[in-house]
This record gives C-alpha cells, sequence and structure tokens, in this order.
C-alpha cells in the first residue's frame, strides 16, 4: 500500500466521484444555513439534509464533498487519545433518489482498493443484521468472502434522528493486525479492541419513520456515505494517531518550535502539545467561517476552544500571546483546498490575537479570585476549596484545575476534586441534553415542502416593478387552499414576480396585486424553498383563485429608497477598510427603506474622528456620481476582479457583482440605484458594540438623513432660547455652565467632608470594644468614596490600633470602606473579607487588601443589616 498525503487523498476521492457523475461541491461552511437545529455542521451530510428530506430540489442527483465539521461532545478526549479532534473533514458521496446499495457499495470497494490499493486481505465489511440486500452485494458482486462480512444489531448499523429519513449502514473497516488486537480468536469488525479500524460508513436511506414507530419504504431511497479524512490518511500512512499524519504533524512541529518543547518527552507535555494543535486548526477554520468569539452559541464553542488551547500553552510555559502565530502554518497546510483561509488570514490572526490577549487578563482575574478563597479558607480555618469555586475558576475564568490544585498545594491546601468532577459531569450533561433531540428539528416539514417541487417563481424584477404573472398556489392560516377573499391574509406564490424577497440584508418588497376582478396590498415579500418567492398579500377586494392571472406592482418609492440604502452599506464597507483596516469584514447588515445597519468586525470603538472620516469618504464617492454597474459572471472571474464575498453566503456558479464606479465591488443579489449621486447624503447616526470584535453602524441616506438635520437644527435652536445664546455659541455657554456647576459640586463637597472630619471625635466615641480591639463601625454622612476614605484614614490615625468599617450613601448607590491596623490584621482580619460580607447584602460586591478594603453595593435599606453583619463576624473572629 502506497503512503498518501491527506490532501492528496482527498482529491483523489473528489476526482473519482466527479468521473461518477457527481456535482463535486466546496465545502459548506461550519456555520449552517437555514439550519437552527444544528450550532455548527458536524457531519458531511448535515448541510444536505433538506436535500435528503425532499424540501428542497438539489442542485444534481449526485453530490460529493470534503465537508469541514467540528464536534466538541469529546473535547476532555482530545489531546488524551490517538483519535479525538474537534475539527475534521468528512469525505462523502450522496444520491438523491438516483443509485443505490449496489452502486454505493461497489464504487466504495473500488476507490478504496484500486485507487488507494489497500490490500484486500486487510478488508472487511460489516452490514445491518436484517440487510440480506448489502449481504448479497459484498458476497456475490464483490466477492467479499462470507466470513468478512460481519452482521451487526441496530446499534452500530442503522442510522436514525429521531423521526423522518432513516435506514440501514454497511461500514468498511481495516484490519490492522493482531498486535492490536485482544487475543480473542472470535475478534472481528464490532470487538471493542483497537485490531479493527472503521474508516467507511455507508448509509442506505430507505425508509421513513412514522410517529407511530413505523418504517415506512421511502419511493426514492438516498445514499448518504461519510469517510473521515483523518482517519483514511492514518490507515494509509500505517500511523497510530491523527496527530501522527502528515498535515497534523506539521502543525504539531511547529507547535514545539513555539513553544520550546519536544514531543514524546512525557505524557502530559505530549497532551498540551496535541490539544494545542487540534484546537487551533478548528479555531483557525471557525474564525475564516466568519464566528467570533462570545459567550454563547458557536462563539462560546470558538471561546473555549481558544482558551483552552492557552491554557495548555501556559503549563508547557508559555506565558504571553502565541497561538495566533500558528495560522500561517495551518494555511500552509490547508489554504490550497480552503482559499477563504488565506483571503481571511490578517482578520483570522487579528481575531484570535485579540481573544489570547484577553485570555490573558482573564486568567489573571480568576487568580485575584483564588486568592480571596485561600483567604476565606484561612480566616474559617478550613483546608479544602469547594469543587463548585475551582469549577468556577476553570469554567468562568479559563483557569486550569492543575494551577489551582499547584498553589493551593503551596499554601498547605486541598482541593474536592471528586466536587469538582460532579460540576464538570453536570455540564457535560447539560450539553448533551442541549444538543439531543436537535436534529430532529432540522427533518420536520413545513406547509410549503407539501406543494409541487416543480412550483418556482422566475424573478424579473432588477429592471422593472411591473409583470404580469400566474397564482400557482394560495398558502391561508398554514394551509394549502385554492382562494382567499376580501379582507383574507395570505401568502401568494406566483410564476413571476418583480417584488425581491427578503434577503442579504435588504427587506422585501412591498406594493400591490390586481387584475379586473380583484385588488390586495402586498405588506412583505420572503424566500421560499426551491427558487419561490412568497408574496403576503392582505385582500381589499375581489378573490384570488389559484390558476388566475394578476399583475403585480412594486412600490417606487420605497423600492428607491432600499436602494439608496443597500448602494450605501457597499460604498460604507469599502470606507471601513480604508479608514479602520483591511481586516474589516461585515458581521450583518438590514436596509429598510428608512434607515440602513451595518455590522463589521473590528476590536475597539470608533473615534468620533474616525467616524467624521468615514462619513465624508462615502459622501465624497456619493458626489462623486459614480456609476453603478451590475453584471452576471462566474465566481473566479469576479475574485478576479477583486469582488468582495461575504461570510457564510451561498453563490452559485453564476454570481452577481455590484460594482460602484472604480471604488467598490462586491457580490450581491440586492437591489441597487444607477449612480451614486441618487443616494444623495449619507449621515451616520450612531456606532457601537453589539458583541465580542463586532461594532454596529446606523446609518440615513437621502430624505430621512435630510429630515434627520433638519430635527437636529430645530433641537440647536431650542437649545439657543433655553441657553438665552445664538446657536453658534451654545457650545461655549455650556462649558461655563458646567465649569460653574463643578465648582459648586466641589464647594459642597469639601464641606460634607469637613462636617463628617469634624465629627471624628464623636464616631471614636461611639467606637466598642471586642476582647481588646477597638472596632468602629458606622454610617458616615459623605459624598462619594472619596470623602469616605478620607474620614477612614483620619480616623485610623486616631485610634492608631482597631478595626473600621464606614458605609455611606452617594446618588443612591452604597459605598463601603474597611481599614484594619497592622496589628490586627496579625490576628487574621482581613479587610477585603468585611467589605465584600457587606457589599453582599446590599446587593454588590467588592474586595482588597488585608489593610484596606472597598466596595459598592445598590440596596441603601440594607446597610444597618450589612453593618449588623460586619459586627457578628469580628466578635466571632477576634473571639475565636
Amino acid at each position: 500500500m502506497e503512503k498518501k498525503g491527506l490532501n492528496e487523498i482527498r482529491k483523489m476521492f473528489l476526482d473519482y466521484f466527479h468521473l461518477k457523475g457527481h456535482l463535486v461541491r466546496p465545502s459548506f461552511p461550519l456555520v449552517p444555513q437555514n439550519d437552527k437545529s444544528l450550532l455548527l455542521i458536524n457531519a458531511g451530510m448535515a448541510p444536505l439534509k433538506s436535500y435528503f428530506s425532499g424540501v428542497e430540489v438539489p442542485p444534481s442527483k449526485r453530490m460529493a464533498t470534503s465537508q469541514k465539521c467540528i464536534r466538541t461532545g469529546d473535547i476532555e478526549n482530545v489531546g488524551r487519545t490517538a483519535r479525538h479532534a474537534t475539527f475534521f473533514e468528512m469525505l462523502g458521496n450522496f444520491s438523491f433518489g438516483d443509485y443505490f446499495k449496489e452502486e454505493s457499495i461497489l464504487w466504495a470497494w473500488e476507490f478504496v482498493t484500486e485507487h488507494l490499493k489497500m490490500p484486500v486481505d486487510k478488508l472487511w465489511a460489516s452490514i445491518y443484521l436484517e440487510d440480506d440486500e448489502a449481504f448479497e452485494i459484498w458476497k456475490e458482486k464483490v466477492g467479499l468472502p462470507e466470513e468478512k462480512i460481519v452482521r451487526l444489531g441496530k446499534e452500530d448499523n442503522f442510522w436514525e434522528i429521531g423521526l423522518g429519513p432513516c435506514g440501514p449502514c454497511s461500514e468498511i473497516y481495516y484490519d490492522r493486525g493482531e498486535k492490536y488486537g485482544c487475543a480473542n480468536e472470535a475478534c472481528k469488525p464490532g470487538c471493542d479492541c483497537d485490531r479493527y479500524i472503521e474508516f467507511w460508513n455507508l448509509v442506505f436511506t430507505q425508509f421513513d419513520k412514522d410517529e407511530e414507530g413505523n418504517y415506512n419504504l421511502l419511493p426514492n431511497p438516498n445514499i448518504d456515505t461519510g469517510m473521515g479524512l483523518e482517519r483514511v490518511a492514518c490507515i494509509m500512512q500505517d500511523v497510530d494517531s491523527i496527530f501522527e499524519i502528515d498535515t497534523m504533524k506539521y502543525i504539531l512541529d511547529n507547535v514545539c518550535t513555539i513553544t520550546n518543547k519536544k514531543y514524546n518527552e512525557g505524557d502530559q507535555q505530549n497532551i498540551s502539545l496535541r490539544v494545542i494543535t487540534d484546537h487551533i486548526r478548528a479555531v483557525t477554520f471557525m474564525v475564516s467561517d466568519g464566528i467570533l468569539p462570545s459567550n454563547e452559541g458557536r462563539g462560546y464553542v470558538l471561546r473555549r476552544l481558544l482558551r483552552r488551547a492557552a491554557r495548555h500553552g501556559k503549563t508547557l510555559g508559555v506565558e504571553k500571546s502565541f497561538l495566533y502565530l500558528l495560522v500561517d502554518t495551518i494555511i500552509k497546510v490547508f489554504g490550497e483546498t480552503y482559499t477563504e483561509l488565506e483571503e481571511k488570514q490578517d482578520y483570522i490572526k487579528r481575531v484570535i490575537q485579540v481573544e489570547e490577549e484577553r485570555f490573558q487578563e482573564t486568567i489573571h482575574q480568576g487568580l485575584d479570585i483564588l486568592n480571596q478563597y485561600i483567604v476565606e479558607l484561612e480566616t474559617a480555618e478550613k483546608d479544602t476549596l469547594q469543587g463548585q469555586n475551582a469549577f468556577k475558576l476553570y469554567d468562568t475564568y479559563g483557569f486550569p484545575i492543575d494551577l489551582t490544585k499547584e498553589i493551593l498545594e503551596e499554601k498547605g491546601l486541598k482541593i474536592d476534586i471528586q466536587g469538582f468532577e460532579e460540576e464538570m459531569s453536570q455540564q457535560r450533561q447539560r450539553a448533551r441534553q442541549a444538543r439531543s433531540g436537535e436534529d430532529v428539528v432540522g427533518w420536520k416539514e413545513d406547509v410549503f415542502t407539501k406543494l409541487n417541487k416543480e412550483i418556482e417563481t422566475e424573478f424579473k424584477g432588477y429592471e422593472n416593478l411591473k409583470a404580469t404573472g400566474k397564482i400557482l398556489a394560495i398558502v391561508k392560516d398554514n394551509e394549502i387552499v385554492n382562494e382567499a377573499g376580501v379582507e383574507e391574509e395570505a401568502i401568494v406564490i406566483l410564476d413571476e414576480t418583480t417584488f425581491y424577497s427578503e434577503g442579504g440584508g435588504q427587506v422585501g418588497d412591498v406594493g400591490k396585486v390586481y387584475n379586473e376582478i380583484f385588488e390586495g396590498n402586498i405588506l412583505d415579500t420572503k424566500k421560499g424553498i426551491n427558487n419561490r418567492v412568497h408574496h403576503i398579500v392582505k385582500i381589499t377586494k375581489g378573490t384570488l383563485v389559484v390558476g388566475d392571472t394578476v399583475t403585480v406592482e412594486v412600490d417606487e418609492n420605497v423600492r428607491k429608497n432600499t436602494a439608496r440604502n443597500h448602494s450605501a452599506t457597499h460604498i460604507l464597507h469599502k470606507a471601513l477598510k480604508e479608514i479602520i483596516g483591511q481586516h474589516v469584514q461585515q458581521a450583518g447588515s438590514l436596509v429598510t427603506p428608512e434607515r440602513l445597519r451595518f455590522d463589521f468586525t473590528h476590536f475597539e470603538g470608533l473615534t468620533l474622528e474616525e467616524i467624521a472620516k468615514i462619513e465624508e469618504k462615502v459622501n465624497q464617492q456619493i458626489w462623486n456620481a459614480a456609476q453603478i454597474i451590475v453584471m452576471e459572471t462566474t465566481p473566479k472571474e469576479a475574485k478576479a476582479m477583486g469582488a468582495e464575498a461575504l461570510f457564510g453566503e451561498k453563490y452559485g456558479e453564476t454570481v452577481r457583482v455590484v460594482k460602484i464606479g472604480d471604488y467598490s465591488t462586491e457580490l450581491c443579489g440586492g437591489t441597487h440605484l444607477k449612480n451614486s449621486s441618487e443616494i444623495s447624503m449619507f449621515l451616520i447616526v450612531s456606532e457601537g458594540g453589539i458583541a465580542s470584535g463586532v461594532r454596529r453602524i446606523e446609518a440615513l441616506t437621502g430624505i430621512e438623513a435630510y429630515k434627520y438635520v433638519k430635527n437636529q437644527q430645530g433641537v440647536l435652536e431650542k437649545a439657543g432660547e433655553l441657553l438665552k445664546t445664538p446657536t453658534n455659541n451654545i457650545i461655549n455657554r455650556l462649558e461655563t455652565f458646567i465649569s460653574e456647576s463643578k465648582e459648586k459640586e466641589r464647594e459642597i463637597s469639601k464641606l460634607k467632608a469637613k462636617l463628617a472630619t469634624g465629627n471624628v471625635d464623636e464616631i471614636v466615641a461611639k467606637a466598642k470594644t471586642i476582647n481588646g480591639t477597638k472596632v468602629i463601625i458606622e454610617k458616615v454622612e459623605v459624598e462619594g468614596m472619596e470623602d469616605l476614605r478620607k474620614v477612614g484614614d483620619t480616623l485610623k490615625e486616631k485610634i492608631q490600633s482597631g478595626v473600621i468599617l464606614l458605609a455611606s450613601v452617594s446618588d443612591g448607590k452604597v459605598n463601603f470602606v474597611a481599614t484594619v491596623t497592622k496589628d490586627i490584621v496579625n490576628k487574621g482580619v482581613h479587610a477585603g473579607s468585611l467589605v465584600k460580607e457587606a457589599a453582599k447584602i446590599t446587593g454588590g460586591g467588592g474586595g482588597g487588601r488585608p489593610d484596606m478594603a472597598q466596595a459598592g453595593g445598590k440596596n441603601s435599606e440594607k446597610i444597618q443589616e450589612a453593618l449588623e453583619k460586619v459586627e457578628s463576624l469580628l466578635n466571632n473572629q477576634l473571639n475565636g
């Protein structure tokens, strides 16, 4: 058997099935499209579910892909085993009602034996227990000996997810030899030992499971196969671990270089090196598909992987950010196949670097929290950190459990490992429950799937606003009907329309529909499956009947205003790249007749100067009166033109390019103007963050921008009246008012502080003595934390030795300050612990050093309760 590289195996597979009449499609993004049942694509067939279920018509009855996948269900095993990985590629050939078992098995056998040249004597097959048809094909058509065809039960060789399409499987195994076996003479595929590797699963989707549990034969059975590329590479390269195949070893070697560590010099070191190797590959692909770190959903998966890799870097002694340096390594290995990696190289590195730097800050927070836990343990004279606290450090702050254990041991303390493992187990269970059953949703049908698959709508709305079309279907109250009457609302599908359906951030068109005896208003237009356009119609006259011919007419003013905002987003995108950096990528948009919203990737807020420059740059392109040219071409030619593609967008063999002068060139299916001057005016009204690494600009164009300016002008004039000054002097007048106001506030604050410090003797006189220690616990009337600290310092000088805890209320907020003299700190009293307990009662938090600390709270009504709690704590500590 000839050794072959991973990239070579992928190409051989896709080339082979191309020759067998399959449409070879590039991998779908890791972010599912039009499928809310999945967080991330986790199998080769996942992006094709709508084709298997019959909801959508596939572009070809035969397809083949090498699909990027992410699975994190066994993340704790990654790095510890030879085969677990979070990112992997799944090779698959698919048939949608075309060929079936015989072709699937024969082609798989031919590819494995004649192209990959795996030795026949090393190959076995498994089939479903009751699948005699597959048995006969393997035995009679392939010629595999009967003893090498293993029948397995439903758990192993029957594929189903809840209800819907399902069927038996046949798997191909490779025999690695007796040295990997269990010494059992009956050992064969299905055994738990490591001798037989299953590497290709052929799923024969021939049944439709109904709600009563019946398996009904599908009229057009499907084929879905999955072959793990990394697993095949292990076989072809005769290695035991996926980390030893050519692509992974190249990444691993670079991890070793950057961390200055060697592979195979200790189990724990190996685990860390493998985790970093796997996770940086997964993270790089996820970011390239538009996923950004966050605290929920797929963004949380990305953040968790990245921080887990960074943690393992720390265990190897790497204290600074380093993961982003490995991105170049990933791209060198995979960039030729996945060109999006090269296109987004700088962007990917920047996202990873920023997240790494944030993690550095977070882990320092974790260290502060751990130190607080240690103080609390020592104060309470306990020696074991609770498992839930250790888990919080791990899960919230990314603090490695081993590091927690090591620091505690230095202090003579222990950790409740069992409690920690219980928390980890509960988290895994929550994750499993969140995933379980979700996939079933992806197979559910709605009323539109029951329509004839041949029903399609031809869109003719780029050049025309008016068209005549035939009514092909009407849906009312979620049912397919033949007609709808006055005052009813229905979804109407025509054979032709000029109405643009909502997509690409642009809202759907509105307008009217009519004929000689019927009238209605089209309130919105949505995109349906199988190239259908759904017109949401409110009927105002007559009856709408399937088969009738009607005229549809788009509201020209609404369409024009929408086009203004859409063309402006293209110019804005380019301006952002020029002003703040080429790393900027569109992360979402909303284009309506009234306004535009543009989300983009950037890692800090824009300055007023940057916003002004961006606004000016966009308006300059408007004033240049650039011609807007729209053309259709191939993706390759569009790329050569420098056309900007959007993350996650699905592009076919023909793409639509929108070119605004020599300034902006983007792929886009939306409606646009003929000339940039028609935008008239562009005005940014807000800019802010909406997620980690994602900013949002909201802007107005045309008449809405003009209205906004007139309104602001009115506000200025009213402000001038109130300030009794001309509008051009408002700023000077306000600065004077603010300066005078601040001066008065300072005077008031000084007077209050003077009053408070003047009462020091009175406060000292109220001091209590607990076991020989002077204790002052008081609420005082001062403004702000600074004044409260001053009073505390004055009291400390006065009593020389003791404990002081003061509280005050300022602007509805509660402030606490605690001061403990050095001799009392030595008795075990901790200022940080005291204010933390007080703040907790008032709905806040805080902490600090043993001798000085401050905190804040929200509920001023609980101040007395908080002070009593502190006094109780001090009684226990000082009398203990």
